[in-house]
C-alpha cells in the first residue's frame, strides 16, 4: 500500500465514504460485458452449483446444478453454460480486419474482443478450475461429450490466463478494479466484499459507509458474492432441498423439487448481480484513460491470435515448458512494468505516488535556452538539443547522465547535465521535429510547469534471447517431448 493510499483510507473513514484514488477509469468497459456470477459446492474445488450469467441488468439467465456430484448434471451445467459463453465470443468474430506483418504475411485480425466479468478474485479461479477439467474431454469413444464442452474450456482457460496479464481486461474481478480506482475505510482483505466495497463508495441515503459495510457482512441481509455460499446457508436450506430433490420421484415431485432449489439459488445470486452492475455503472462515470485503448488493442490482438488456434482442436498443456514459461513471465514482467507507467502518465493522481517516492518530479522552468545547438560524441553534425533548468520542491535526487521522460510530452527525453540545490540543467532530445529550430510549443518556456520521471509508458527495451523449444538447455529438462493424448489426459480433475 502506498503512502496516498494510506492516507485515502484515513480520509475515507474521517468522511465516512471511499476516497478516489485516480483521476480516470484505468480499464477498458465493453458496451456490451458478459457478467459471470458463479456458486460452487462448498469442499469441492470446482464442482457448479449455480451460475448467474448475462449481458444486461434486467436479463439475467440462471443456470442450476440439482446435485453438484452427479457427474451427468454437471456436464449438463457446463454444455448450458457453453451456450451462453461460445456464442458471446463468436459474436466479436464476425467483424473481422486483413493485416500485413513486416515480412509479408497476412492474418486475420478481430475489430473486437469479449470481456467477462466476475464479482471477485474467487470467481476467476472457479472458471480456471473449471475450464481445466473439461478441455482435455473426449467427443469420440468412451465416455464422449458434445464438442462445446472441450472448446468452453479451451476458452475459459484462455481468458483466466490472460487475466493474469497486467493490464488485460477480457476477464476482470470487479472487487479489485473497484479497489484500484478508490480506496475505502477498511482493509484490503475486507475489500474482497464487493456489497463491503460498494458500501463505502456508494452508501445508501442516511448511511456511512461503515454502516453500510457492515450490514453486507450480515449474510442474511446481503448474501456472499461466492462462489463459496454461506455455511448457515448450506446447513439450513440448501442441504435439505437438496436432498429432497435427490429423494423426490421421477415426474412432477422432481421437476418442483429443482423449482424450490432454484428459487433458493436465485435469491442467493441477485444481490451480488444488481451490485457488479452497479459497479459498472461507477466506472463508467470516470472518463477513460489515454493508454487504455492501447492496452485494449493488445487483448484483441491475443483474442485472435488464439482464435486462430482452435481449429487445431489442442488444448493447452497442464504445464508449460521451460522456454514457454520463462517467456511468459518476462511477457507479463514488461507487461506490468508498463502498465504501472501508463497509469501514471495518465493519471495526475497517479503519478503523485511516484513523486513521493523518487521515481519522478514536478517543477517550474527558471531558464530555457530553446535554440541550443550541440554536435554529440563521435559525429560531425550539429542536432538540435534545447536546454532547461528546472526547480523542484519533490524529493527527487537527479544523477548527472541520467535520461528522464517528459510526462507531459513521452515523446520528449531529457539528459541531466548538473544538480545545483533545487534546479535540474536538462538537455532535452525528441519530438522537436528534424530542424535546428523546435517546433512551436515543444520546448517549455520559463515559467512553464513540467515533470519528468524515470520510466516511460513505452516500457523498457531490455533484450531477451531465448532458446527455441527444441532447443531447451539439458539444465532445463531439454527438448519437452511431442504432446500426445493418453488415457489419463481424458480424466476429469
Amino acid at each position: 500500500m502506498s503512502v496516498l493510499t494510506a492516507l485515502a483510507r484515513l480520509e475515507a473513514v474521517r468522511a465516512g465514504r471511499a476516497q478516489p484514488i485516480a483521476g480516470v477509469c484505468h480499464t477498458h468497459l465493453a458496451r456490451r460485458p458478459l457478467v459471470l456470477v458463479p456458486l460452487k459446492l462448498a469442499g469441492e474445488a470446482a464442482a457448479p452449483l449455480a451460475l448467474l450469467a448475462g449481458t444486461a441488468a434486467d436479463e439475467p439467465r440462471l443456470l442450476v446444478v440439482p446435485q453438484p456430484r452427479d457427474r451427468v448434471l454437471r456436464l449438463r451445467f457446463i454444455a448450458q453454460l457453453a451456450e451462453i459463453v461460445l456464442p458471446y465470443v463468436t459474436e466479436h468474430t464476425v467483424e473481422v480486419e486483413e493485416k500485413t506483418t513486416k515480412a509479408g504475411e497476412t492474418y486475420t485480425r478481430c475489430l473486437d474482443a469479449p470481456q467477462l466479468w466476475t464479482p471477485n478474485t474467487g470467481g476467476i479461479e472457479f472458471l480456471r478450475l473449471l475450464g481445466r477439467s473439461v478441455r482435455f474431454h473426449r467427443t469420440e469413444g468412451e465416455n464422449p461429450v458434445p464438442p462445446e464442452v472441450p472448446l468452453l474450456g479451451r476458452w475459459l482457460t484462455w481468458f483466466c490466463d490472460r487475466a493474469e496479464h497486467p493490464g488485460s481486461a477480457v476477464l476482470l474481478p470487479m472487487t479489485s478494479v473497484l479497489a484500484a480506482h478508490w480506496a475505502s475505510g477498511q482493509s484490503a482483505l475486507e475489500d474482497a466484499n464487493l456489497a463491503a466495497l460498494l458500501g463505502w463508495i456508494a452508501p445508501p441515503p442516511g448511511r456511512s459507509g461503515a454502516e453500510a459495510a457492515a450490514r453486507a457482512e450480515d449474510p442474511l441481509a446481503v448474501p456472499p458474492a461466492g462462489p463459496a455460499t454461506d455455511p448457515g446457508f448450506d446447513n439450513e436450506e440448501l442441504a435439505p432441498l437438496i436432498t429432497g430433490y435427490d429423494e423426490a420421484p421421477e415426474g412432477a415431485a422432481k421437476v418442483t423439487a429443482e423449482q424450490r432449489l432454484r428459487r433458493a439459488l436465485l435469491r442467493q445470486l441477485e444481490p451480488t448481480w444488481q451490485l457488479l452492475w452497479q459497479g459498472l455503472n461507477l466506472l463508467r462515470a470516470l472518463p477513460e484513460g489515454a493508454h487504455v485503448p492501447g492496452r485494449w488493442n493488445d487483448d484483441i490482438g491475443a483474442f485472435s491470435y488464439f482464435l486462430g488456434t482452435v481449429p487445431e482442436g489442442v488444448p493447452q498443456p497442464r504445464r508449460d515448458s521451460a522456454v514457454s514459461a520463462v517467456r511468459r513471465l518476462l511477457d507479463r514482467e514488461r507487461a506490468l512494468e508498463r502498465y504501472e507507467a501508463e497509469r501514471a502518465f495518465d493519471d495526475p493522481r497517479r503519478m503523485l505516488e511516484h513523486r513521493l517516492a523518487g521515481a519522478a518530479f514536478h517543477g517550474t522552468v527558471v531558464e530555457a535556452d530553446p535554440t541550443r545547438v550541440t554536435v554529440p560524441e563521435g559525429k560531425s553534425k550539429k542536432v538540435l538539443r534545447p536546454a532547461l533548468r528546472v526547480r523542484t520542491s519533490d524529493p527527487f535526487v537527479p544523477v548527472p547522465g541520467e535520461k528522464l521522460c517528459n510526462i507531459g510530452y513521452s515523446k520528449q527525453s531529457g539528459e541531466v547535465l548538473e544538480v545545483d540545490g533545487d534546479t535540474v540543467l536538462l538537455e532535452l532530445s525528441g519530438g522537436m521535429g528534424r530542424k535546428l529550430i523546435p517546433e512551436p510549443g515543444t520546448v517549455p518556456g520559463v515559467g512553464t510547469a513540467v515533470g519528468f520521471a524515470r520510466f516511460s509508458p513505452a516500457g523498457s527495451s531490455r533484450p531477451t534471447s531465448l532458446p527455441s523449444r527444441e532447443e531447451t538447455p539439458w539444465t532445463h529438462g531439454g527438448p519437452p517431448p511431442e504432446w500426445l493424448p493418453t488415457a489419463e489426459t481424458f480424466e476429469e480433475l
